[in-house]
């Protein structure tokens, strides 16, 4: 793949939901060796450190069982500028922070491509949609929010206006496995593309991708991946707040990455919901780490070895 500038920009966002711990995670992909990971694929890494949220303050309309919201308002208003400015010198890579930091990121890279004139499209890799509003979610928790307030749903008072929604085509879930029902109704008469783990174990996790991807090649799109560590079955990675079992294996997580990096397409990464505190001696931090480099250019199998090792068997 040709070479990019990367751009870390560390999101301790821990006000998306109740539960704390997410704000160690950009520290905990330094330690991991992020950098280091893709300096040695050939890539110039650029690391600005952690962002702060803006000032912010509770918007009156919000229902009031809504979890932080002035917080996540400032987080959103700082991640979008930050986001913006990044598109301009590299490939941005956000280190979260739990997934709220994807209504700023999300946001700030739209209004790049429209500048540009490309059209937005995400790749959402998550157990969950996040296709929620603060009036529909019921836990109150605003990491479940970011697709519904990217697409420009009503609800988001006290929010930076969305000034380039994305167009629900443009969006496809892979990974899904945990939706409530107030949720899957919106989704299913949305035009948002998903596809369940079930449909996954029928037909595999190439075929949703490998379509999707073709369609951003074809509107000469810009790709935004948010990478949520609930993706993954929590056997391989343990450190999340919202563990579903039944996720995507280390491979199929590869293969999507691999892809993803041979289309060439991918203009920024979110690498969210890693709570270190809850990890396994930095064993989910490290899988990341790894799925980040597949995306950037690393491959998991040596090919040329397992040509030798076939001839030296037809021997």
């Amino acid at each position: 793949m040709t070479h990019s500038t990367c751009i870390l920009i560390g999101a301790p966002v821990d006000s998306g939901k109740a539960r704390r711990g997410c704000l160690m995670g950009p520290d905990a992909y330094r330690v991991a060796g992020l950098a280091q990971a893709l300096e040695g694929l050939g890539h110039v890494v650029r690391d600005t450190g952690n962002l702060i949220p803006r000032p912010a303050v509770t918007p009156e309309a919000l229902p009031g069982h809504v979890h932080a919201p002035a917080e996540v308002i400032g987080w959103t208003e700082a991640l979008a500028g930050a986001a913006q400015a990044a598109m301009g010198e590299g490939v941005p890579v956000f280190l979260g922070g739990d997934h709220s930091l994807s209504l700023g990121s999300v946001a700030g890279v739209a209004r790049d491509a429209a500048r540009r004139g490309r059209p937005q499209f995400v790749l959402w890799l998550d157990a969950h949609s996040d296709f929620h509003t603060p009036q529909s979610t019921a836990s109150g928790n605003l990491h479940g929010t970011p697709l519904g307030y990217v697409t420009g749903r009503d609800g988001f008072h006290g929010f930076p206006p969305v000034t380039e929604p994305i167009p629900q085509e443009n969006i496809c879930i892979l990974g899904l496995r945990s939706v409530d029902t107030a949720e899957r109704e919106v989704l299913q008469e949305s035009r948002i593309r998903y596809a369940d783990m079930r449909s996954i174990d029928e037909t595999g996790i190439a075929r949703p991708l490998a379509a999707f991807l073709e369609d951003v090649a074809k509107a000469g799109g810009a790709l935004h991946v948010s990478l949520d560590v609930d993706f993954l079955d929590p056997s391989f990675a343990p450190a999340v707040g919202t563990t579903v079992p039944g996720g995507a294996t280390i491979r199929e997580a590869h293969l999507v990455m691999e892809m993803i990096c041979d289309s060439g397409l991918m203009t920024s990464l979110d690498l969210v919901e890693l709570n270190p505190f809850l990890d396994d001696r930095g064993r989910t931090a490290q899988v990341m780490v790894d799925l980040a480099a597949s995306a950037l250019g690393r491959r998991v199998f040596d090919r040329p070895t397992q040509s030798f090792a076939y001839e030296r068997t037809a021997k």
